[in-house]
């Protein structure tokens, strides 16, 4: 099984591989050409540059239609009243006694300095189709588990300007 995207990861991956096919592609190997006709390629340094450059380009490419190949869809639609993909939660950590929101997104944008929780994460799992007031178990490992609440779900459906993780 591979990533769990929704319709709008999958959108953003095929505009991301469209953008390195038609604009940086011909640009890199433009640049290889121009770099190799310089001369010596044993210290041509603008060479290996632009070579690797390329390659990344060219490995992102294969990384991503990959993922795109493997992936799974999964709905970012959900009960108005459940924690679901793009929503907002407000979570109440009991041990601690303190509160956190963060938005819970799929694994390729997933980015916790950003208050954004991967459904593929500990808490993510665990609050996942849950409700207000819900107490859930976040499972870290075999050997340790903490509780927490669920204090507030928030709809946010713009999920437009969120990037894709590179790799």
């Amino acid at each position: 099984m591979g990533e769990r995207l929704t319709q709008t990861d999958i959108e953003k991956i095929e505009q991301e591989i469209e953008h390195r096919k038609l604009e940086l592609r011909p640009k890199l190997i433009e640049a290889v050409k121009v770099a190799r006709a310089q001369g010596d390629l044993s210290e041509n340094f603008e060479y290996h540059a632009a070579k690797k450059d390329k390659n990344r380009n060219e490995s992102r490419i294969r990384y991503l239609e990959r993922m795109l190949k493997n992936a799974t869809v999964v709905s970012d639609q959900s009960g108005t009243d459940e924690v679901g993909i793009n929503n907002t939660v407000t979570i109440y950590y009991e041990e601690d006694d303190e509160e956190e929101t963060f938005r819970l997104v799929t694994s390729i944008r997933g980015n916790s300095m950003q208050g954004k929780i991967s459904i593929e994460s500990p808490i993510g799992k665990a609050v996942i189709g849950h409700k207000v007031g819900d107490r859930v178990m976040v499972k870290v490992n075999d050997d340790y588990s903490y509780p927490l609440v669920i204090r507030k779900i928030e709809n946010t459906v713009d999920d437009t300007m969120d990037a894709i993780r590179g790799y």
